[in-house]
């Protein structure tokens, strides 16, 4: 065998081992019997592959745990919607791989195809409380990222002692996320839905995460102009991380939904910023 042909066939024998053991581990973790049945004989199916690149290959290889282990942890804090999202994206490029093996094995068309079953039935698995209200936790961020940046952009200006940018940072994120928490549950109460309570919940929390998250730089440091540039820079990468992880779990555009969501942030943190200083020296107030 060409050298350079064994080296691909034992990446792929090594691979198809390490998915064989995600899909067994994922199994486990579902607590749908009907996804983790399709979780497991995709995982034999797995195994079957890799059994053939054995006997090709003629050498025993072993699985990626490194892999299996993030892979499955990952599932385990950021949902297995998300994970199963990565894996279909790595299945296309086994699919593509397969292909190109199939010059000089045959049988890797019949993997190829089963790799391209493997995405769809991933894709129609897929039903995950957290994604049923992105909505809700949305507009917890939201309002968060664009109302709690504003005002502590415009606090740090209009005062000058972190403690006080703090206290009256918290009172106001608590209280928005109090308030942002009863508005989502009776909007959602006034339309019907039997979900209310949680879709509530979902905000409420979301938008307390991002206030702490926010408000932890003013606490810890004594500069506030630092303070406020490590804030900003918080909210840029909540915002990074999330609209990466709704991206790939929901197949939107991550892009176009990043700059948006920072654009404006930053935006009224920047207007917040300059009418802080303005009101200060217009009310002459000196704290």
């Amino acid at each position: 065998m060409d050298p350079k042909v064994k080296k691909i066939v034992l990446a792929v024998q090594r691979a198809e081992e390490t998915e064989h053991l995600v899909y067994m581990r994922l199994a486990e973790l579902t607590k749908d019997e009907n996804n983790a049945e399709i979780l497991r004989k995709i995982g034999i199916q797995e195994k079957g592959h890799a059994r053939f690149w054995e006997k090709i290959s003629g050498v025993e290889v072993k699985p990626d745990m490194w892999r299996v282990f993030r892979v499955v942890w990952l599932a385990r804090i950021l949902g297995l919607t998300f994970v199963l999202k990565l894996m279909e994206k790595r299945e296309g490029t086994g699919s593509a791989v397969y292909t190109k093996l199939a010059e000089y094995f045959p049988e890797s068309k019949k993997f190829a195809e089963e790799e391209l079953v493997h995405e769809k039935q991933l894709l129609n698995m897929l039903d995950e409380e957290s994604l049923q209200y992105v909505g809700s936790i949305v507009l917890g961020l939201n309002d968060a990222l664009v109302e709690l940046t504003g005002a502590l952009a415009g606090f740090t200006l209009a005062l000058s002692d972190n403690r006080i940018i703090s206290l009256v940072g918290l009172v106001t994120g608590i209280s928005a996320a109090l308030s942002m928490a009863a508005s989502d549950y009776l909007s959602s109460k006034a339309d019907g839905e039997s979900t209310a309570g949680k879709s509530a919940l979902y905000t409420g929390v979301a938008y307390f995460i991002t206030v702490i998250l926010l408000i932890t730089p003013f606490l810890l440091l004594d500069n506030q102009f630092i303070a406020l540039g490590i804030t900003l820079s918080t909210a840029v990468l909540i915002i990074f991380l999330f609209n990466y992880y709704i991206s790939v779990a929901k197949d939107l555009n991550f892009k176009a939904r990043f700059l948006e969501m920072t654009i404006i942030s930053l935006g009224v943190a920047a207007f917040s910023f300059l009418v802080g200083y303005a009101l200060k020296y217009l009310l002459g107030v000196d704290v």
